[in-house]
């Protein structure tokens, strides 16, 4: 009796807690592991592979696969770098430091510039050069062998940490990315019936649908470290990232009902409300119902997929019999109407899609819907030059600072100082708040001097043999783990982890000199007390003009779907904008007005862009239009050149002209749509795509846009 009662609580703790105590266990004997077999090789500093184990270690093994190979390519790349800049300025330390200072800073910025895994790869680059040369600057005939030796050390700290990831209880990163997929399935459901029945206020939806985006651009790295560790996910990795552009295209589409439907409010078109209100509270109790408690996720997915396709085929019908007693209205609410009713279409539709990849990913079998099979999608990540550049300098200075006091002093520990101020650049390169990752870090490294201290004088000389080793290490090393694993505390624990490492890891010949470990600790504490104070007070990464530069690449994905080849186009579009509103995010951590200015530039973009592509994707399939009218071609051109120039440079004269050109648009649509109107097909046609141009004008005179702020 009692097991099966505690079965749950077991479970609940294996999911949450469990997990974090296997990854602090797996960790510990990786380091151990990892400074045994250097010992064993005979290796001159063991300690590093042990460094190693806990700069690469992650809860699921693809994560440490990843970042091994690309450990591996970086360090490789690295040892080459340090051996070409000693050859170059051999007994030369001021120009070989302008050389390695311009080569770890080209690194940390190339690593903003690629992100997810590469950017380990290149912060290795740089690092491991680093690690390598600046030891050694005085004395080059020790290079080459300090090169072998190093890479030696962090082969042994990668097999490591790659072995006992993958054998020890290994946690998959693609059953985890499964788990997400079915949370992310049956949250969003949720949060689409609550749109649709207007149970969300303005605020709770732009928080949400930030959160939406933030996951859009995280299962993007999952899905590339997935592919490391299951063969499954690499040959499915076309279908994830298809599934997650869907994702894209549903919440795009269900914004666009959101504002739509608050702006219609707003007007107070109370018959074309009542007329479409039934449909989306339909919609709303049809995706509710979906969700049944003894249903896995992929039944509950095809429920909801199926009801959803009985909605779709009978809603043109229907929407033809409520727009009749309508016809006698005000062109301007009629058009409200089937502005409503076509984006209602599109959002079911593409909801049919992503549940289709969804449930096709479920069963493991290629997707039933037929426009899947040749849809190919491919996730485009977008950084502004400026911000590399920033970064590049940044990284530049700060090292700068500390190689000048080390070579005007000639400090012994100035080369070590270096190279922390250098593992500060590159660390926090991705950090939410740098300053303050900087800033845990040393106070991890003085942590990591005492701790180290106590283990130089007490510890070391009172123990003997391996297995008492590993026992006095072992509870060491699992606080450094365990506070690395806290989101809030994560800085301590790696300046702790890797620090002590450094300091004070045992060598195959330990050296009893506290003396030399304090001043270490002291130059590493002072490096990163040097990269806090500049990266709060001379290079802040949430400054003004950067900011606005990211929003102004921002704004111009607009001016890209205006004006950009349309194969693709949606696939760019939908993932540019993410990737550069989830850098924005991350940059204005703290709730401010520009944190909620960029939200709504953002939630402004993903509107008049989806519309635009949509736009012109209706345009091309109407291309006989053009014979009809002699103006139509050039009036939708001026009107995307009047768009793209707005987003562009947002004023109230841009804004004026943008409204004008989609008003004439419009005008000679309707104009056409009463030429064709006997033919069915060409009338609904012009119908698509003057619904388009009614939505983009609506979102131009949108009071809670950012273009009225200006």
């Amino acid at each position: 009796m009692l097991p099966t009662l505690l079965t749950p609580a077991f479970r609940d703790w294996a999911n949450s807690d469990g997990l974090i105590w296997l990854h602090l266990l797996k960790t510990v004997t990786a380091g151990l592991l990892a400074l045994g077999i250097a010992m064993l090789l005979d290796l001159p500093q063991p300690r590093i592979a042990m460094t190693t184990v806990f700069v690469l270690m992650q809860p699921f093994s693809g994560m440490v696969l990843a970042k091994s190979f690309y450990r591996i390519l970086g360090t490789a790349v690295g040892t080459v770098a340090a051996l070409v800049l000693g050859a170059l300025f051999v007994q030369q330390p001021e120009l070989y430091m302008l050389g390695m200072i311009g080569w770890v800073s080209a690194c940390i910025a190339a690593a903003v510039r690629y992100r997810h895994f590469r950017w380990y790869g290149f912060v290795l680059a740089g690092y491991t050069a680093a690690l390598i040369g600046i030891p050694n600057v005085t004395v080059p005939h020790d290079l080459f062998l300090a090169a072998l030796t190093r890479a030696a050390e962090v082969a042994v700290g990668i097999v490591s940490s790659s072995a006992v990831s993958a054998l020890i209880v290994p946690q998959r990163s693609s059953l985890a990315l499964r788990r997400a997929l079915q949370i992310r399935y049956r949250n969003f459901t949720a949060f689409a019936a609550d749109v649709l029945e207007r149970k969300i206020e303005r605020g709770q939806f732009e928080s949400r649908f930030a959160d939406l985006v933030d996951e859009i651009v995280g299962f993007e790295a999952t899905r590339t470290f997935a592919a490391f560790e299951d063969p499954a996910m690499r040959s499915r990795s076309s279908y994830l990232s298809r599934l997650n552009s869907e994702f894209m295209d549903a919440c795009a589409r269900l914004h666009a009902l959101h504002q739509l439907l608050k702006r219609l409010r707003a007007n107070t078109s109370a018959p074309i409300v009542a007329a479409i209100d039934p449909y989306f509270h339909e919609l709303a109790a049809l995706l509710s119902r979906g969700h049944e408690a003894d249903a896995d996720a992929g039944v509950d997915a095809a429920r909801i997929a199926t009801r959803l396709r009985h909605f779709q085929a009978t809603l043109p019908r229907r929407v033809r019999e409520t727009r009749r007693p309508l016809e006698t209205a005000a062109a301007e609410a009629l058009a409200d109407f089937d502005t409503a009713a076509e984006l209602l279409y599109r959002f079911v539709d593409e909801w049919i899609r992503y549940s289709a990849s969804y449930i096709s990913l479920e069963q493991r079998k290629p997707a039933s819907h037929p426009t899947q099979q040749l849809a190919r999608s491919r996730y485009v990540s977008k950084t502004n030059g400026f911000v590399v550049a920033f970064t590049f300098v940044r990284s530049a200075v700060v090292m700068s600072i500390v190689a000048w006091f080390w070579i005007a002093t000639d400090w012994p520990s100035g080369g070590l100082a270096v190279i922390g101020a250098a593992l500060a650049c590159a660390l926090t390169s991705a950090a939410p708040n740098a300053p303050r990752m900087a800033l845990q870090m040393g106070i991890g490294a003085v942590l990591a001097t005492m701790t180290g201290y106590l283990f130089t004088c007490y510890v070391y000389p009172n123990i003997d043999g391996f297995p008492l080793l590993c026992a006095t290490l072992a509870p060491v090393l699992a606080l450094g783990a365990f506070m690395a694993t806290r989101k809030g505390a994560a800085g301590y624990g790696i300046g702790f982890s890797v620090f002590f490492c450094l300091l004070a890891g045992p060598d195959n010949v330990v050296t009893y000199a506290p003396d030399l470990l304090i001043n270490n600790g002291l130059a590493l504490t002072a490096s990163m007390l040097v990269a806090a104070l500049a990266l709060t007070v001379v290079f802040p990464a949430d400054m003004p003009w950067l900011i606005r530069r990211i929003t102004g690449d921002l704004r111009g994905q607009v001016v890209s779907a205006c004006k950009d080849e349309l194969p693709s186009l949606n696939q760019r579009f939908q993932s540019s904008t993410h990737d550069l509103t989830a850098q924005l995010r991350l940059l204005l951590t703290r709730r401010s007005r520009r944190r909620r200015d960029a939200l709504r530039w953002t939630l402004a973009t993903l509107e008049v862009g989806h519309a635009v592509i949509d736009l012109r994707n209706e345009v091309a399939r109407a291309a006989y239009a053009s014979a009809m009218h002699p103006r139509w071609s050039s009036v939708l051109e001026r009107a995307r050149d009047d768009l793209a120039q707005l987003f562009a440079r947002p004023d109230s004269r841009t804004l004026d002209n943008a409204l004008v050109s989609v008003r004439s648009a419009t005008w000679i649509a309707q104009d056409l749509l009463q030429t064709v109107h006997a033919d069915r097909d060409k009338r609904h046609d012009l119908q698509r795509i003057l619904s388009c141009l009614h939505f983009i004008r609506t979102a131009l005179l949108d009071k809670d846009a950012p273009f009225s702020a200006r």
